[in-house]
């Protein structure tokens, strides 16, 4: 890589994010500089999902400002903006109706790599992540595990610096679970910051070095993943972590 990630801060002042009138997000103000993997957990509808799109830029805050300082510099947050190189993976992948082999040779493509190489390197991250033998298997007929291993060996394919994670296992059986956790250590073995976001406890304690939490729409905690669950701050995070209910 030719930049240092501790070098970037991930910073979002006072962001808000509003449909048809109504306030889903924040005011949240949050800065996240490690180089780390950062899990994002909270109960379902508590925002996680959306904080990730707008740290990804796909969507634009409605108010609030989301953006990655370099060294005290400010670039626009986004996948196609100035700051580091970005990837996303979704909780259900967006796969082409084709090879598996073939979706990674159209994200290259995409990515204006000559054609030349295009198949040498599609192969080479189908190895990578355990997906050689289903080449010319269609990317649909896949299983759940098979996909996510799939999206994640597109976004390896764009070498990201960043590497955002919508809850990528909730659907899968324990197998495949670590399987992705793996191919998620993978990315960051090689230089790879991780924002994941999820609500099993189990996986954040597996992989996170500090963790944002959030409960309706707010940011209640963010703190080193030790400390959050050892001696969490709020009443909220601590029956989170006993897996009561949480409103």
């Amino acid at each position: 890589m030719n930049i240092e990630l501790d070098e970037y801060t991930l910073s979002l002042d006072r962001v808000c994010y509003e449909h048809n009138g109504q306030r889903l997000l924040g005011p949240i103000s949050l800065e996240i500089s490690t180089p780390g993997k950062t899990l994002i957990m909270g109960p379902n509808g508590s925002g996680k999902s959306l904080l990730m799109r707008l740290c990804h830029g796909l969507l634009a805050p409605s108010n609030g400002v989301v953006q990655w300082r370099h060294q005290g510099r400010p670039r626009q947050a986004g996948p196609h903006q100035a700051g580091p190189r970005q990837a996303m993976v979704f909780q259900r992948s967006v796969l082409l109706r084709r090879s598996a082999l073939a979706n990674l040779t159209y994200a290259l493509a995409i990515q204006k790599v000559p054609r030349r190489y295009r198949k040498a390197l599609a192969r080479e991250a189908l190895e990578r992540f355990g997906l050689a033998s289903l080449a010319q298997r269609s990317a649909r007929v896949l299983s759940g595990g098979e996909q996510q291993r799939l999206a994640l060996a597109r976004a390896w394919l764009i070498r990201p610096e960043v590497l955002f994670l919508d809850e990528p296992t909730s659907a899968l059986d324990p197998a495949a679970i670590k399987a992705v956790e793996d191919a998620v250590e993978e990315f960051h073995r090689n230089g790879c910051r991780i924002l994941m976001s999820t609500h099993d406890l189990n996986q954040a304690r597996r992989l996170a070095d500090e963790v944002v939490f959030l409960c309706n729409g707010q940011l209640i905690e963010h703190s080193a993943a030790e400390r959050f669950f050892s001696n969490p701050r709020s009443t909220k995070a601590a029956a989170f972590i006993k897996g009561e209910l949480v409103w």
